[in-house]
């Protein structure tokens, strides 16, 4: 049968299914409620789920989406455009695909890309797998707009010749271990369009990646890969998940010293098989899959803020990547050993993010929530909000104040971006006098008495272009102010600078003290005696060492010793929640 009337007669089948089902439970719409359970599972894990439960509309409509992909074959240096998913597999059977390629035939689809748009766009409500039994496969932006680029000729074609793509949001899933002109196009491309870009950062020390562009490029959300767990069990590693690790997630400085991935997110999911059009398989953990998580996200917070004019300067092209960016990074969940810049007991106001997590794991109904507070100006503010706003040497600071009714044991946590410039032509040269620094702060207030306020914290990177605190706050003071400036007026190298920034704020809960992966260090459920060999490993390690990230500073006080074992020890024989569903074998 030809392929065009196979896709014809699947394309009925699945209608002919659909109407079935609207019978037994009401239409296949957004917001429905299957009886079975949700694939891929681990987007429940950071939110996404929550968060359509929340707002049953958000599909990713009216969002413009493009994903970029590497074709898997070249000939004579020309890409044989086999970078396209399989839009014959069951759960893309329904989505409509523009491909951007030049008219040469295509050799074979790309599996990699299969996956990708599958976690994006897939939707398959009828689904099964030997392991996990019947499932309803449900993508994170199945009705957006997509366009799928392949890689060489998105180069030649829109970024060499300054055509940008109409699309508000691109992910990629692919990276050098260098800077190159087309990773300066693209940093040109999100500055100047506030095109919103996403790209995985590496998949760490076990295959020698060093953090990749764009990724590590300035104007760009870099993402990290949080591992599964450590289980025989394909539903319960689908479902759970630890940390970060170096040996699988690249991690920062960069050569320049800033600090990257800028968040991380799980990238082992349930994905669409090739060889099947009804099958799927796990992705494993890479960051090729945590990127399209992010960007997914990021899709339907793109969809909320232009349905809401209230919220419409979260996507303005005037800097609405930085606040789209700074919403999802405020909101990002801390996990265990987060901490920002080198181990060390006190904060490290000079790096404004923890080098393997970024600003934590994405959050994506945090983010919304982040997100619906309303943007406000500088002046009096809720304890949670945002804004696209701009310094100048006229106006060199922007005060927001807020107040808290109940400061105890609450953390505040406030995140800074803006972008680098360059030009808009090949090579696209960082225009460096249009750089600046800008500085944030957070200070504790006393409206009664001025002469009691101080500075609580504050982070000031002089080579990042973000800036991140996660405080917490004073109990005896219920009032604050968080101060965005330059960094230092005098070192301005153009008079009369301009600098558009995107600012997020809230106030919640900090780390999980409690969390049994503060113990089980390696993750497989139980904390035993590996975990203590792994601790005794990492206390005797070179702590001058930048092959390794170390786990094992239990009680955050800077230094990994034998107050850490003790801890451990204390937790021998503790077993996580998903430890105990695992069948005997």
């Amino acid at each position: 049968m030809a392929k065009t009337n196979r896709k014809t007669l699947n394309l009925f089948l699945a209608t002919w299914l659909t109407v079935l089902l609207s019978l037994v439970s009401g239409s296949f719409a957004a917001g429905e409620q299957f009886s079975s359970p949700l694939q891929p599972q681990g987007l429940d894990d950071v939110g996404i789920f929550a968060l359509k439960e929340t707002e049953p509309n958000l599909t990713g409509l009216g969002v413009k989406f493009a994903v970029i992909c590497r074709s898997i074959t070249y000939t004579d240096g020309q890409p044989q455009n086999n970078y396209q998913p399989d839009i014959e597999h069951d759960c893309l059977l329904e989505k409509e695909f523009t491909f951007q390629n030049q008219p040469q035939p295509t050799v074979d689809i790309s599996a990699h890309s299969t996956a990708i748009c599958s976690l994006l766009f897939g939707r398959d409500p009828n689904s099964y797998d030997y392991d996990l039994g019947e499932f309803n496969y449900q993508g994170i932006i199945p009705q957006a707009d997509v366009n799928v680029y392949e890689f060489w000729h998105f180069l030649a074609d829109n970024l060499f010749t300054n055509s940008e793509p109409n699309v508000e949001i691109i992910t990629a899933s692919f990276g050098s271990p260098f800077e190159h002109w087309w990773t300066r196009a693209i940093e040109s491309l999100a500055e100047k369009n506030g095109t919103i870009i996403v790209a995985s950062i590496g998949n760490g020390t076990d295959v020698y990646d060093p953090p990749l562009y764009p990724a590590a490029s300035t104007n760009v959300i870099g993402v990290g890969v949080v591992d599964s767990v450590d289980s025989k069990e394909l539903a319960i590693n689908l479902a759970n998940f630890s940390l970060a690790h170096s040996k699988h997630s690249s991690f920062g400085p960069t050569e320049d010293n800033r600090c990257k991935p800028d968040i991380v997110a799980p990238g082992n999911f349930l994905a669409a098989n090739i060889n099947e059009p009804n099958k799927y398989e796990p992705t494993g953990s890479w960051s090729s899959f945590s990127a399209p998580t992010v960007a997914g996200a990021i899709g339907l917070l793109v969809q909320k803020a232009k349905q809401d004019p209230n919220l419409s300067p979260a996507v303005s092209p005037n800097g609405g990547n930085c606040v789209i960016k700074a919403i999802i990074m405020n909101s990002a969940k801390k996990l265990p050993y987060w901490h920002k810049g080198n181990l060390s007991k006190q904060d490290d106001h000079a790096a404004p993010l923890d080098y393997i997590q970024g600003a934590g794991m994405l959050d994506a109904l945090g983010a919304y929530k982040n997100l619906i507070a309303g943007p406000n100006k500088p002046g009096n503010c809720p304890q949670s909000s945002w804004d696209n706003n701009k310094l100048d040497t006229n106006q060199p600071e922007n005060v927001y104040r807020f107040a808290l009714a109940e400061p105890n044991d609450k953390f505040i946590t406030a995140t800074l971006n803006w972008n680098r410039h360059y030009k808009n032509t090949y090579p696209f040269a960082s225009l460096e006098e249009k750089n600046s620094d800008l500085r944030l702060e957070l200070w504790a207030t006393d409206i009664n008495n001025p002469d009691n306020d101080y500075l609580l914290d504050y982070s000031d990177s002089r080579v990042d272009n973000v800036e991140h605190i996660h405080c917490p706050a004073d109990s005896n003071y219920t009032n604050y102010e968080i101060v965005v400036s330059f960094s230092d007026v005098e070192d301005l190298n153009e008079p009369n600078l301009t600098e558009q920034y995107g600012l997020a704020f809230e106030t919640g809960d900090g780390i999980d003290s409690n969390d049994i992966l503060w113990y089980d260090l390696n993750s497989d459920g139980i904390v035993n005696d590996s975990d203590v060999t792994l601790l005794f490993d990492n206390l005797s390690a070179d702590k001058g060492a930048t092959q390794d990230y170390p786990l094992g500073d239990i009680n955050s006080d800077g230094n990994i010793d034998f107050n850490d074992v003790y801890l451990l020890l204390k937790n021998i024989n503790r077993q996580a929640d998903w430890n105990t569903k695992v069948k005997p074998e």
